[in-house]
């Protein structure tokens, strides 16, 4: 097989007043080539957002006197842009660079810096927005107070609420009593409030939200089993408080039914701190003699609504509990759960683990 032809030869094998001009062509191509990385590099900076499947949005200060250059390194430092280099020359490019308005803005990084840029010269202002983060198992006091110290007052109220009060809107409802409180409906996760919002507002969103992370499937499945949302829902709430984590929590369910069944005391610790207010590892002596329809040590069956408000992992838990031969459990310190079958088996344990 013959060698290929270099480019240097063809340039060679051409009359020497064609190649100047064919140097010529090569350097353009190359300049074009470079310019066109170079644009799409910055069109990549510009207009692709830092992480596009992003839902979450961060409070963004503007302070009084700041230059472009100091706002460009904020945004970077908050990972809300892909380079504070070419946020300035954005705004160079567009003109804005004293249309940036001092304030607190609401950002996130799906946004890219055109949209950041505009809501920063627009005023966009949220002066009025709390944004809180609640974790899987807090309960309804613990949830008010969280968003009490938000700022959002009209929290306050929550616990006054019924589960009679929306029924007619949220058909979930009426497997609660109707006198009963909104405790293990409002469904854990990240939410934005007006510091204004009304009660009726706060609740709305946090049923909306429960309405729609219950999936259709766990419904159907509760429904074949011939059980009560509100009875899924409070297992899910003693599964949620029991768990050290969620791998863990189908088989804890499963001790907790499998206890059901044969009319034993449930014996849940968080069940007996629900009723003391207290959050010990393990209660006193003198907490399980505590007198309340909550404390499962004293009173067999669930509890009469639920301890939190669970998640999830807890509330599939609860729908689909692991198939296990487990009446017992304990968590060891900084361990996972560990399980038996009978009462010696847990003593043994016990003994093994808790001393």
């Amino acid at each position: 097989m013959e060698n290929p032809v270099s480019e240097n030869q063809i340039i060679q094998a051409l009359p020497k007043n064609n190649q100047g001009f064919v140097f010529f062509i090569l350097l353009s191509a190359l300049a074009v080539l470079i310019i066109l990385a170079g644009a799409s590099y910055a069109c990549v900076q510009i207009f692709l957002s830092p992480d596009r499947k992003s839902y979450d949005a961060f409070e963004f200060e503007v302070k009084k006197g700041q230059g472009v250059k100091e706002i460009g390194w904020a945004l970077k430092e908050q990972n809300l842009i892909r380079s504070s280099f070419w946020f300035k020359t954005y705004v160079w490019l567009k003109g804005e660079g004293s249309s940036l308005k001092a304030g607190k803005y609401s950002l996130s990084p799906s946004f890219n810096i055109p949209l950041i840029v505009d809501a920063l010269s627009g005023g966009k202002v949220i002066l009025n927005e709390a944004r809180v983060t609640l974790p899987e198992g807090m309960s309804l006091a613990e949830i008010k107070n969280k968003l009490l110290e938000a700022g959002v007052p009209a929290a306050a109220q929550i616990s006054e609420e019924k589960t009679g009060d929306f029924a007619l809107q949220y058909k979930f409802l009426n497997e609660a009593p109707a006198e009963s409180s909104l405790e293990g409906f409002l469904f854990p996760d990240t939410y934005r409030f007006k510091k204004d919002a009304k009660t009726e507002e706060i609740v709305k969103r946090f049923l909306e939200n429960f309405d729609r992370k219950l999936l259709p499937a766990w419904r159907e499945e509760i429904s074949r089993q011939k059980r009560t949302l509100y009875e899924i829902l409070i297992m899910a709430s003693i599964i949620q408080n029991e768990a050290g984590s969620a791998e863990e929590m189908s088989l804890i369910a499963s001790v907790f039914y499998n206890r059901l069944k044969i009319n034993m005391a449930l014996e849940s610790d968080a069940t007996v701190n629900f009723a003391t207010g207290k959050n010990n590892r393990q209660p006193l002596l003198e907490d399980l003699k505590v007198k309340s329809p909550y404390n499962t040590y004293l009173n067999r069956g669930l509890p009469p609504g639920p301890i939190g408000n669970p998640g999830e992992a807890a509330i599939k838990a609860a729908v689909y509990p692991a198939s296990s031969n487990y009446y017992y459990f304990l968590h060891p310190l900084n361990s996972p759960a560990v399980f038996s079958k009978t009462l010696g088996e847990h003593n043994a344990n016990r003994e093994k683990y808790l001393k």
